[in-house]
């Protein structure tokens, strides 16, 4: 849910008003002749002369001419009008060309347009960015002994860092001891590195040097221990003012404008995260969620807990002030919008993630369980887009794992039913990441016996033949790790309720045993993956348990017959034929 900043923003930064020099036609002096040449010197240094309010030097008295060049510093008028001032070829061969031979100059990092004036946490974001790059490509170039490389970027690295530290101070304008000190260690510890790396580039000796190389190595530990201090202090302190800027307003764009951009802070990794829940961003939040006023930041103020709620404190945060409470509330309240409720749906989902250890000790859950759960298949039945429905799911889906009581919930609330008539609603389910969470819910339930009989009931033997043929329509990463996950959890979800006679009968008689060894024998079918082939040796195996004249011999012998353990690796080593 988190990625670095970029500086994608920044590129359509530019000068606000080009004035009249920006509409000049560009010339190549080079193709005319001397006249010519003459001419077109004389014209642009007419145009140099140009004021922005579109009069010429021509038409000012020769006194005031004077007085106007003496007051304007010639190398700040020259950088001013070299930012107007482009050749095309040049640009082009600098675009296509690097300076040096060396192919990491290339990716110099350098912030393109800067934050924003008086933007203090996109600066920090960005300089905490570009310095901690740095620090790794140090790293990197101390390993290879390119001293060269190395103290070139120790130099840039000081001048980033000093860059952070000077632009904060004057944007902050106020500072404490704390940072202060922070600073000054940090501030050393580059001068320390520069100077180090220096006296390296003189030394030839390679014992003396690699003794050195543990001294640069050291100082590089202590600089990134003390950058991450000072950054952790400022942001610290940037949040604070968010968070007391939420519990204190009461005008609904103020706090909707900085809830955005808490969430936003929340997209940059769990240790932000740390520190919004440390600094009580989940009190504020659910203050937030507990005032009518602000009903129409119900979603947004949910979205930005479910973020922070990746984190242990977060969860910790949630528990003190009855949060649970507050999402059951939501959740079963009719009168509240149904993005409103699915986002409360995301922070349960959040906080039972299996994934989460310390997730497993929500007392006030375990309370409120039957409601959540209720109200969720509810949501789950009424949803009116995929998004809706796929947060609703995946939170039964997570409560599931997080309670075996969930489960006996759900059959008594019709829950099989409402899940297979979804999964013909091409409005509500339609990716293999929402029939991820419906297998998920089907294959857990299928260790009560009672589940049977509903799934034979609701055509489910059907259906969960259809999810062993699931395929990515993209081919990216996450969607076919989602099919995989697809296949191994209906192939999971047959093996255990074919304890039941009549289900086993009813997969025979659509096939699944066929489907089930054309996974097995065939890698592709199954992106290779080795969960999916476990889980359909199991679930072949369960079938031919029950009927086994649905197997030739020769499946029998190599795939039922054998250890589990064996007909795995037969089958992982196959190679598939293009003959």
């Amino acid at each position: 849910m988190r990625r670095p900043p970029g500086d994608g923003d920044s590129t359509g930064e530019g000068p606000g008003n080009w004035g009249l020099w920006g509409a000049q036609e560009s010339r190549r002096l080079c193709c005319v002749g001397p006249d010519r040449c003459g001419q077109a010197l004389l014209q642009i240094g007419m145009n140099m002369m140009a004021l922005p309010g579109g009069r010429h030097l021509g038409s000012i008295p020769l006194q005031e001419q004077r007085l106007h060049f003496m007051q304007v510093d010639s190398v700040q008028r020259w950088m001013e009008d070299l930012k107007l001032m482009t050749e095309c070829e040049c640009m082009c061969v600098l675009q296509a060309k690097p300076i040096s031979l060396e192919e990491d100059t290339q990716s110099d990092l350098i912030l393109a347009g800067g934050p924003g004036p008086g933007d203090p946490l996109q600066l920090l974001l960005k300089r905490g960015w570009v310095i901690s790059t740095e620090l790794r490509r140090i790293g990197q170039k101390l390993a290879q002994d390119r001293w060269a490389r190395v103290h070139s970027m120790s130099v840039r690295l000081t001048c980033h860092a000093r860059s952070m530290v000077s632009e904060y101070s004057t944007i902050s304008r106020t500072t404490s001891q704390e940072m202060g000190q922070a600073e000054k260690l940090l501030m050393e510890k580059c001068s320390e590195l520069s100077a180090v790396t220096e006296r390296c580039l003189q030394v030839e000796n390679e014992h003396v040097l690699k003794s050195m190389k543990a001294c640069v190595s050291e100082t590089l530990s202590m600089l990134g221990q003390h950058f991450g201090q000072l950054l952790e202090l400022a942001l610290t302190r940037e949040v604070q003012a968010l968070v007391r800027k939420i519990d204190t307003s009461d005008n609904i764009y103020i706090t909707e404008s900085t809830t955005g951009n808490l969430f936003s802070l929340t997209q940059e990794g769990a240790p932000l995260c740390r520190i919004i829940a440390k600094e009580g961003g989940v009190v504020a939040l659910f203050k937030v969620c507990r005032q009518d006023t602000f009903r129409c930041l119900y979603p947004q103020a949910l979205r930005t807990l479910a973020s922070i709620c990746c984190v242990e404190e977060g969860v910790h945060q949630l528990e003190k002030v009855d949060g649970i409470l507050c999402l059951t509330d939501i959740l079963t309240d009719d009168s509240h919008s149904e993005a409103t409720r699915a986002e409360a749906a995301a922070v349960v989902a959040q906080v039972t993630s299996p994934h989460l250890s310390f997730t497993q000790h929500l007392t006030s859950f375990l309370e409120n369980m039957e409601e959540i759960v209720t109200a969720l298949i509810k949501l789950c039945q009424e949803a009116s887009s995929g998004e809706v429905f796929l947060l609703a799911s995946a939170a039964l889906a997570n409560i599931t794992f997080f309670e075996k009581m969930a489960c006996e919930m759900l059959l008594q609330l019709n829950a099989i039913r409402v899940l297979l008539e979804a999964c013909g609603d091409k409005q509500r389910v339609d990716t293999p990441y929402t029939r991820d969470q419906i297998v998920t819910i089907l294959a857990n339930m299928s260790v009560l016996e009672q589940c049977a009989s509903d799934i034979i009931q609701e055509n489910g033997v059907q259906l969960i033949m259809g999810m062993l043929s699931e395929k990515p329509r993209s081919g990216t990463p996450a969607e076919v790790a989602a099919c995989e996950r697809v296949q191994q959890k209906a192939a999971v979800t047959l093996a255990r309720l074919c304890r039941d006679p009549d289900v086993a009968r009813e997969a025979v008689r659509l096939s699944c045993m066929s489907r089930l060894i054309e996974l097995c024998r065939s890698p592709s079918e199954r992106n290779s993956s080795d969960a999916v082939l476990v889980a359909c040796l199991a679930a072949l195996r369960r079938l031919a348990g029950v009927c086994p004249e649905g197997l030739q011999d020769s499946d029998f012998q190599q795939l039922v017959q054998p250890r589990l353990v064996d007909s795995f690796l037969l089958c992982s080593n196959m190679e598939e034929s293009f003959v």
